[in-house]
């Protein structure tokens, strides 16, 4: 019977292609976003889910309270030691140290050969804590010692080509000889660690002595700590006993410090700890892949409905014939899975193409083969199976129920086929869901501009950031200012620590102000900087003045933010009061006082900064360059930076480019929900195109006799639209409380955000109804100027 049911239903597909096309395509385009949603999630789940043991792999995180709570994935140097000393609650404890952008420079015949990669000093047990095995199959690393290093598959080839890399040798940021002793298989991009050359831990010596210390005065955000725990441990337990550290390590310190264990499964998704994407980001995606699906199952009962007067004579007659209402109940299911099939198949070869450029939006390398497991198999059923049951099972029951009586005589109501009311609230939540996502593209398009586009504060236009080698002599770097700055191109320089907005290169340290005998609540950020970065920057002096360079630091510039935290309300009241910073590090009178900018994104409060010619953490050039001759600047500055520094790689990147990365993950976010958008207005179209069809055809009469009785074209044109109007108005009235309460939980991410005008709600509505509009305008005019006579002929 299911086989007969089939014959059928392709017949009856064939005859109605124009309906039959419009489904497919509908349902095509959610099976193709349903698709790279289901991707993009089980691209995301997989991190780090491959390691043996993953669910006993921990790290550990730290919460700094002072006047702010701030979260680091990472703990002190002492850390690690003192744990595996004091407690047996892991089986392996093992410190890595990230750093990224390195120099690496080969001898190769005779030929320097330089390159950059990002590295990892790391313990041995980080290797038994993770299993990132050799190309020979173990994961004992061997690099104990110190200069060693493993190097993975994909840099040994960057580096050596296809010779054997096992004890050759490179030199690392020109200054330590490290040998080669294993090569490790090559990541996947699910992980958690993205190195690409693994040193010794006792290599970090050499580079960096607090790091490689075992000092509890602070922390280095590139410094991480994992266990592998042993089985049944109590974690909140483990918690509570690591607060006797504070005291017995920090008794005096402001910033107090909260030890937690994370566990690796949710490293990636806690953006409190840099993680790569907020869950609940994945569940709005899936959320808005549901609803695309949800508006094309929608497009397939309102068309499937409005057809079923035209279907009617086909139920009668088969009625008649002995038919029963099951079997014509399969016979309109069969019907369903038919197009559904069809419509998936069209959908994978959609996402097939659209793939591509779906990675280079999102930088990620999605590909079909991640399909080919049961995962997706189980998925595709499902998803088969729940459109089909959603989309088929209303029309075919209301098909079921046709009177054969009626149906013959064509005396059949709406109420028979579904009812307006039915198909009006489908409608109605069909253009809800496409509201909602409109005006989300609308806030979130309007929080990016408003804060790439605000005043942040200091001047990022046409600025160039090069690095400059570590502890660079100070007439070394005096004359390659003076060198850069004879190019006309060049405007301005500056040598610092980092921009006013330096997104991850920050430096948070306590403060003494005044003398007081306690540290401040707050940390203060650390610009070091020499006199040209206040105009370099163009950041506003309100009080006092700028400071002299000398061969001490004893003068310092604050900000506004500063003043406020140390409870001074005029900043000339600040003027010569002393601050020590990070213990010593600076200590000095404050001459100056600037307006506060934007040292961070918009996520985050502005931070108390302090600024002073601490030319020993100097590690960029800030140069401002007309953008008219740019590129006979930029290659005056590559010249005269590879002449100081022939032994290490140019590299620059703009400022600005660098602030707008700060907001890559909302760009991501406003791109994936922008073609969401347009895929759920494009199926909402369709839809209504199917339906005008069929409305024109049951008011064919009525715009007859309104015609013949002297109603003009935009009388009658309106006639046909008005019902679709009013639809559009109620959605947007239930549309609008739900985009609001998302759309405010979403702002509440960001310190500095827009606000939620009332214009947004009125503009979606306004796009939705110009669209409709556009969709049904063609067939409500053609009906409109029908000759009146073929309108009133009667069969």
């Amino acid at each position: 019977m299911f086989k007969n049911n089939l014959k059928i239903a392709w017949r009856n597909l064939v005859k109605r292609k124009g309906f039959s096309f419009i489904n497919i395509l509908g349902l095509s385009m959610g099976f193709g976003c349903s698709i790279l949603i289901f991707l993009f999630v089980q691209y995301h789940l997989q991190f780090d889910n491959f390691h043996q043991n993953a669910d006993r792999i921990y790290r550990f995180n730290t919460e700094e309270h002072r006047d702010l709570i701030d979260y680091e994935a990472a703990v002190p140097p002492g850390f690690a030691n003192a744990f595996k000393q004091d407690y047996d609650y892991a089986e392996i404890v093992a410190k890595s140290a990230d750093r990224g952008n390195w120099l690496i420079t080969l001898d190769e015949n005779g030929a320097k050969k330089q390159l950059k990669a990002d590295i990892a000093f790391t313990e041995t047990g980080f290797f038994k804590i993770f299993n990132y095995p050799l190309v020979d199959g173990s994961n004992a690393a061997p690099i104990s010692e110190p200069n060693t290093a493993l190097i993975t598959e994909q840099m040994a080839q960057k580096m050596f080509g296809g010779a054997d890399p096992i004890n050759k040798t490179f030199v690392l940021e020109n200054d330590q000889t490290i040998k080669v002793t294993g090569v490790l298989k090559d990541f996947p991009k699910t992980t958690l660690t993205q190195a690409q050359v693994f040193l010794s831990f006792d290599t970090l010596k050499s580079y960096d002595g607090f790091m490689s210390s075992e000092s509890w005065g602070g922390i280095n955000s590139s410094l991480h700590c994992y266990a592998l725990m042993r089985p049944n441990q109590d974690i909140p337990q483990i918690e509570e006993q690591l607060k006797g550290y504070v005291q017995k390590f920090r008794p005096n310190s402001k910033n107090v410090h909260h030890y937690k264990l994370q566990a690796l499964k949710d490293i990636h998704f806690d953006a409190r700890y840099s993680g790569g994407i907020d869950v609940k980001s994945l569940w709005i995606f899936s959320l808005i892949g549901l609803f695309i699906l949800v508006v094309a199952s929608i497009n397939f009962i309102n068309i499937s409905t409005a057809q079923s007067i035209n279907r009617s004579k086909e139920v009668g007659v088969r009625k008649v014939l002995g038919s029963y209402k099951r079997e014509l109940f399969w016979q309109f299911m069969a019907e369903t899975l038919i197009v559904s099939v069809l419509a998936l198949v069209l959908g994978a070869a959609l996402c097939l193409l659209v793939l591509p450029s779906f990675n280079t939006v999102f930088g990620l390398e999605l590909s079909f083969k991640e399909l080919l497991d049961i995962k997706f198999l189980g998925f595709i059923v499902l998803l088969l199976g729940l459109v089909t049951l959603l989309a088929g099972s209303y029309p075919g029951v209301l098909l079921a129920r046709i009177a054969p009586v009626l149906a013959l005589k064509r005396k059949l109501s709406h109420n028979d086929t579904g009812g307006y009311l039915t198909r009006k609230t489908l409608v109605v939540t069909q253009f809800v869901i496409s509201i909602v996502l409109i005006i989300g593209s609308i806030v979130v398009g309007k929080q990016l501009k408003y804060a790439i586009k605000s005043d942040l504060g200091f001047a990022k236009d046409g600025i160039v950031m090069v690095e400059i080698p570590e502890q660079i002599e100070t007439p070394q770097l005096q004359g390659l200012k003076e060198r850069i700055l004879q190019n006309s191109g060049v405007e301005n320089l500056t040598a610092c620590f980092a921009s006013p907005g330096a997104g991850d290169n920050n430096w948070g340290t306590n403060v003494n102000f005044d003398n007081r005998p306690e540290p401040e609540e707050f940390n203060i950020q650390v610009k070091g900087a020499d006199k040209d970065y206040l105009d370099a920057f163009a950041l506003e002096l309100v009080a006092g003045r700028n400071f002299f360079e000398k061969d001490t630091v004893d003068e310092m510039i604050v900000n506004e933010e500063f003043m406020r935290k140390v409870g001074v309300n005029d900043p000339n009241e600040l003027l010569g009061k002393e601050i020590n910073v990070s213990n010593g590090f600076a200590v000095g009178k404050i001459v100056g006082v600037i307006a506060d900018f934007h040292d961070g994104d918009f996520h985050q409060k502005i931070n108390p900064i302090f600024i002073a010619p601490v030319t020993q953490i100097y590690s960029e050039l800030a140069i401002q360059i007309n953008m008219a001759s740019a590129k006979n600047a930029l290659q005056h500055i590559e010249n005269e930076w590879s002449t100081a520094f022939p032994e290490y790689v140019f590299e620059y990147a703009f400022l600005d480019d660098r602030v707008a990365e700060l907001y890559q993950t909302e760009q991501r976010f406003l791109s994936l929900i922008g073609i969401f958008s347009g895929l759920a207005i494009f199926i909402g179209c369709l839809g209504i195109y199917g339906l005008i069809l069929f409305f024109v055809v049951q008011k064919t009469k009525e715009i007859g006799i309104r015609k013949v009785l002297g109603a003009g074209l935009s009388s009658l044109v309106g006639l046909v639209m008005q019902d679709f109007l009013k639809l559009i108005l109620i959605a947007g009235v239930i549309a609008t409380p739900i985009a609001w309460y998302f759309m405010s939980q979403w702002l509440e991410n960001f310190e500095y955000r827009t606000p939620l005008n009332w214009w947004i709600f009125v503009l979606a509505v306004v796009i939705i109804m110009a669209i409709t509009l556009l969709t049904i305008s063609y067939q409500a005019i053609k009906a409109a100027i029908a000759n009146p006579v073929k309108s009133l002929r009667i069969e």
